[in-house]
C-alpha cells in the first residue's frame, strides 16, 4: 500500500503499517510504502524521524500543506490510503469539552483527503466525537471568544471560573463528516474499538472510522478481536524494575515473564525513560494510602475517618484522580499525564509512584526500542496522543487484505 500519514504524532499508528509480527518480532513491513507524513508538534516529528528515518517528515502545520506541497511530495504516486488521527482532546469526555480550532482540525484532514483522493483512508478519535456537537461562541472584535465569570460550588468551597459565551450549536460532529465525506466521494463504516481486545494491556476505547471511494466495489469488515483474554499491567510491565522516587534505572533485571514483555523489550539491553520524579508530603502521603482500586474519595474517607490528618484533604480533581492501578486487570487508559499522580488513574499497582514513561510506553505497546524526544511532559504528551501500535497493527492487515485483493 501507499500511505499518507496525516496528525502522526510520535508515529503509533504509522507503526501499524511501517511493521508486521513475525514469529513474535516485529519485522518491516516491505508490502507499505509511507510516501509522506505530516506532524506539527517539533518533538514529536523529531521522535517519528528517529523511529521511522526513511519516511519524508513535513513538520509544519498542516494548513500550509497545500496542494502544491502534496504534489510535489507525492510525485505523480498513487495514494492508496490516507490514516491519522486529528487531535482529540477538544471531544473527550473527560474534562472541558470545547469546540475550539484544535476541534475543527478535522476539516483540514478532509481538505487533504478531496486533494489526494485516495482509494481508502482511516481517522481515528476518542468516542467523545460520536456525541459532540459544534458549538458556536460569542467573539471579541479580534475573533476570541468571550468568557464570563461564574461561580461554582467545588468541595464545599465556592469558587470562580471562567465560562465561554455560547450563542447556539450546531450539527452532531459524527452526522457533519458523514456529510462531508459523502460530498467529496466516500461512504463511511466507523466502529468503535477497544485496544484491550488486540492484545493491548489496556482499557482504551476510540472511534475509527473507515472511508471508502464511491467507485470501488469493496466491503470493508473491521477486525476481530485475536484474544479470547485481556493482558493485566502487571503482564505488561512487571519485569521493569523497581524505581524510588528521583531515580533512574537503566537495566533490566530479571528475565522476560511472558510473550508480551520479550516482543516489548526487542532484544534491548539499555532501559530508557524509566525514571520516577521527587513528590512532596502531600502528594506522597497520598500515594502511601491509597490501595489498587482506590482513588481520591477513597483517601479522603480516611481523612474523614480521622486515619489521616486534615491537612492532606484533597479538595481538586475527579473521583478518579489519586487513583491506584489493580494489577490483575488492564490498565485505564493511558493519557498525557499519565505521571503526574493527582492526574487518572496512574499510580502503580505495588510502588509508591506514579507509572514511569517507559511503562505508559509499554501500556500503549511502544517496544523498549522505540524513541520519543524532549522532556517527561514532552514525551509523555506523544505517549498518551499515540494510537497503540498493536490495536493500529490489527487493522494494518485488514486493510492490506481488502485493498491488495481489490
Amino acid at each position: 500500500m501507499r500511505i499518507v500519514d496525516l496528525f502522526s504524532g510520535a508515529g503509533g499508528l504509522t507503526f501499524g503499517f511501517y511493521y508486521k509480527l513475525v514469529n513474535g518480532a516485529f519485522v518491516k513491513n516491505l508490502n507499505n510504502q509511507i510516501l509522506f507524513a505530516n506532524e506539527f508538534d517539533d518533538f514529536a516529528a523529531e521522535a517519528f524521524r528517529a523511529n521511522f528515518n526513511d519516511i519524508d517528515m513535513q513538520a509544519i502545520d498542516i494548513k500550509k500543506l497545500n496542494r502544491n506541497k502534496i504534489r510535489r511530495s507525492l510525485n505523480g504516486q498513487k495514494v492508496d490510503l490516507i490514516i491519522g488521527g486529528p487531535p482529540c482532546q477538544s471531544f473527550s469526555t473527560v474534562g472541558k469539552r470545547r469546540y475550539d480550532d484544535k476541534a475543527k482540525l478535522y476539516q483540514e484532514y478532509l481538505r487533504v483527503l478531496n486533494i489526494i483522493k485516495p482509494q481508502m483512508f482511516l481517522f481515528e478519535n476518542v468516542k467523545g466525537i460520536l456525541s459532540m456537537k459544534e458549538i458556536f461562541y460569542e467573539l471579541d472584535e479580534h475573533g476570541k471568544i468571550k468568557y464570563y465569570e461564574k461561580e461554582a460550588k467545588r468541595n464545599g468551597k465556592t469558587i470562580t471560573k471562567k465560562v465561554p459565551k455560547i450563542i447556539g450549536y450546531g450539527d452532531f460532529i459524527m452526522d457533519k463528516l458523514k456529510k462531508q465525506f459523502d460530498e467529496i466521494g466516500y461512504r463511511i463504516e466507523h466502529k468503535v474499538l477497544n485496544a484491550g481486545d488486540f492484545g493491548v494491556p489496556q482499557s482504551r476505547e476510540r472511534v475509527f472510522i473507515i472511508g471508502i471511494r464511491k467507485d470501488l466495489n469493496i466491503v470493508w469488515q473491521f477486525p476481530q478481536p485475536i484474544l479470547g483474554y485481556h493482558l493485566t499491567i502487571k503482564d505488561a510491565i512487571g519485569d521493569l524494575p523497581l524505581v524510588r522516587e528521583g531515580k533512574q534505572i537503566k537495566k533490566y533485571n530479571i528475565p522476560c515473564q511472558n510473550k508480551y514483555q520479550q516482543l516489548m523489550r526487542g532484544g534491548c539491553d539499555t532501559l530508557t525513560l524509566h525514571s520516577c520524579g521527587k513528590y512532596g508530603d502531600k502528594i506522597r502521603t497520598v500515594i502511601k494510602n491509597v490501595k489498587q482500586g482506590q482513588g481520591k474519595n477513597d483517601f479522603n474517607a480516611l481523612v474523614d475517618e480521622g486515619i489521616v490528618d486534615e491537612k492532606y484533604r484533597l479538595t481538586s480533581g475527579y473521583a478518579n484522580t489519586y487513583g491506584r492501578l489493580v494489577e490483575n486487570e488492564p490498565s485505564t487508559t493511558i493519557t498525557n499525564n499519565l505521571s503526574t499522580p493527582s492526574s487518572l488513574r496512574c499510580i502503580h499497582y505495588s510502588q509508591n509512584r506514579a507509572l514511569t514513561s517507559r511503562e505508559g510506553a509499554r501500556i500503549q505497546s511502544f517496544p523498549d526500542w522505540f524513541k520519543f524526544e524532549g522532556n517527561r511532559t514532552e514525551v509523555n504528551r506523544q505517549i498518551g496522543n499515540a494510537v497503540p501500535p498493536l490495536l493500529a497493527l490489527a487493522i494494518a492487515e485488514n486493510l492490506s487484505r481488502i485493498l491488495e485483493g481489490h
